[in-house]
């Protein structure tokens, strides 16, 4: 073959690699070979892409070329743009994107901050850079104001969250069941509690959070069935909930519709409200503890209302009657991380929540549905009876407990339930009245038969304990200039609006999981490390302490000075400063070769990735090319 033809045929080459290049990034065919998929949109995601109705628009602003910017932002730049390109591809036309350099001084700057987007800075210091998002359906828009490189295990559910949330004109329904006085007292409360000069209670800031996102309907425990068009159902400490309420709560879940239960083994807020007498007498405290047995046990949760759950290693401090301060474990703070589930987004981002008196859950043994646990406490944390309580000291409540393990306080319950009624709707019994006469007809059964079984996949989330709902627990009230304001004291807040949030959306954003991070430790290096630094640390040791023992006597012998500060020594003296000081030397050397044998086998691997990343792809391109002309000789 001729120089000319030889130019050619490479030329010819280059340009083939290249347009096989392109045309592989622009096929919508991929493959993710990642642990957790995390390049794959779940088919949540894609399903309420499918139901997009009109085009949605995303602009993603990232001051790219900003002067100090960090490379994990860098690297997260790269990989928000990727995701939101597979919502493009996967919506097929109904999200278009936009990738916007919000340069200093520029329209694209201002236009970032009209939509409300929050400039950061490194903590190195450098230029300030905008990395939001911006999305925009018709005449309503959201905003992801800044991104983090900490929340990239749930960047699929958040992105999906805004795109769905621009959907939505009406604010979502919210049933609530409850016999707390989460909404403040109520205008026939009033009167009464003027009677008794109380003063009334305004409406607890979980509830004023919850009314941002949701129009709150209330139910009454009397009722005998749910308003229509609930998006989800709240039920917090419920107290005589009627059976065909219950049949109603049963069939909303079959449905595939979320509810929230907050169940308490001993309401703190009923026992400020006993009467005392009526406790000296051992009658006990009416409603102080709540259950819905026939539900619950249906659907595989096991709780016991008359034991509450103390954990001596995150017990809360609190003032005795004496004035002084003891750690009272029924009052449970926790904090952290390891007391959340790290995966599900109710719970990734809390850092402190504070439970007073709360129960513990587990699921039933034998059960199909998937019971995962979101809170859990220490090992240290045992249970008792809740009657115990009463006049118990915070001191005698530590030492009744007996530590029998981590318990599971908070969980989500998921899968095809069976009904609580399989039996059908129950009838209500006729009321009576003192003649013994039945003054009004009981309620008809619903029309059309019960479900037996959920349809799709149903969501259940269960919590323990019902006072972490209160102001009183959860943020400190100030007057700042005339107005009410209010300080989280943690993130007990944070944890009801997410998981209203989580659960009252749509099925297809439940479905969604966190996901990894795509920055992979090298876990093989860590344990080559662990497992030589367990083999050597006896011999380090006992070096160190050698050394230490030669360096303290040459310390000794080099601080005998005389006259005019200079040592004055024999020459036994001189002989052992000169032997320590071999001694150090030989010391040092031998932990210097220790040292390298700890990094003999990483070294090894490394070297072996080296050698096969530089040869893999020239001898895997060599070895085909001698194949391809053995071939096409013969």
């Amino acid at each position: 073959m001729k120089l000319g033809s030889k130019t050619l045929a490479i030329g010819l080459l280059l340009a083939g690699l290249v347009l096989i290049n392109f045309l592989a990034s622009s096929v919508p065919v991929r493959l993710d070979a990642t642990e957790e998929s995390i390049y794959s949109l779940s088919d949540g995601t894609r399903r309420m892409l499918g139901r997009i109705e009109e085009q949605v628009t995303v602009d993603l602003y990232f001051t790219k070329d900003a002067n100090g910017l960090p490379i994990a932002y860098k690297n997260y730049a790269a990989r928000v743009q990727e995701t939101l390109r597979q919502y493009v591809r996967a919506s097929r036309g109904k999200v278009a994107l936009n990738v916007i350099n919000p340069r200093p001084d520029t329209p694209e700057e201002e236009k970032a901050t009209a939509a409300g987007l929050t400039p950061q800075v490194a903590q190195q210091g450098g230029e300030q850079f905008f990395f939001g998002l911006v999305v925009t359906q018709v005449d309503l828009q959201k905003n992801i104001p800044a991104f983090t490189p900490q929340r990239e295990p749930f960047l699929e559910y958040d992105l999906s969250k805004l795109i769905y949330s621009v959907q939505q004109i009406d604010k979502r329904k919210l049933g609530l069941i409850t016999s707390l006085p989460l909404q403040g007292t109520s205008p026939q409360e009033m009167q009464m509690m003027m009677m008794m000069r109380r003063q009334p209670q305004p409406a607890q800031m979980v509830i004023t959070e919850l009314e941002q996102s949701f129009r709150v309907v209330t139910v009454e425990a009397s009722a005998t069935e749910l308003p229509v068009g609930l998006d989800v159902l709240l039920i917090a400490h419920p107290q005589g909930v009627s059976p065909r309420l219950q049949y109603a709560i049963d069939q909303f879940l079959l449905r595939g519709k979320p509810v929230i239960v907050a169940i308490d083994p001993s309401s703190q807020h009923f026992k400020r409200q006993g009467n005392p007498q009526q406790m000296m007498m051992g009658g006990g405290v009416q409603n102080v503890s709540s259950d819905l047995s026939v539900l619950l046990s249906a659907y595989e949760v096991a709780y016991d209302s008359q034991k509450v759950i103390g954990d001596l290693e995150n017990a809360t401090q609190v003032q005795t009657g004496g004035g002084g301060i003891a750690r009272f474990p029924v009052w449970i703070s926790l904090a952290g991380r390891a007391p959340f589930n790290s995966k599900s987004q109710a719970t990734a981002q809390l850092n402190s929540v504070m439970f007073i008196e709360p129960g513990s859950l587990a699921h039933k043994a034998g059960g199909s549905l998937t019971f995962t646990p979101l809170i859990e406490t220490s090992a240290q944390t045992g249970d008792m009876p809740s009657m115990m309580l009463q006049f118990a000291q915070p001191d005698d409540v530590a030492k009744q407990l007996t530590p029998s393990g981590r318990k599971t306080v908070a969980a989500l319950v998921t899968g095809k339930f069976k009904t609580a009624f399989p039996d059908g709707a129950p009838k209500d019994e006729k009321p009576v009245d003192a003649s013994g006469a039945s003054p009004t007809p009981p309620a008809p059964p619903p029309a059309g038969e019960g479900l037996k079984e959920s349809a799709t996949t149903s969501t259940l989330f269960v919590i323990a304990d019902t006072d972490w709902l209160f102001d009183d627990y959860s943020v400190r009230k100030f007057n700042f200039f005339g107005q009410t304001a209010a300080q989280p004291l943690n993130d007990n807040l944070a944890l009801a609006a997410n998981t209203v949030e989580l659960l009252g959306g749509s099925p297809d954003l439940i479905s969604i999981r966190g996901k990894g991070s795509s920055i992979r430790p090298f876990t093989v290096v860590r344990k080559m490390e662990a497992s030589a630094q367990q083999q050597y640390q006896s011999k380090l040791t006992e070096l160190d302490g050698r050394l230490q023992q030669v360096q303290t006597k040459l310390t000794e012998l080099q601080g005998k000075k005389g006259e005019g500060n200079r040592l004055v020594a024999t020459p036994d003296m001189a002989k052992a400063i000169e032997d320590f000081q071999k001694q150090q030397a030989k010391i040092r050397g031998e932990r210097r070769e220790i040292r390298r044998a700890l990094r003999e086998d990483i070294d090894r691997l490394e070297n072996r990735l080296l050698v096969l990343n530089l040869l893999g792809t020239p001898l895997l391109i060599g070895g085909f090319g001698i194949w391809f002309y053995r071939n096409r000789k013969k």
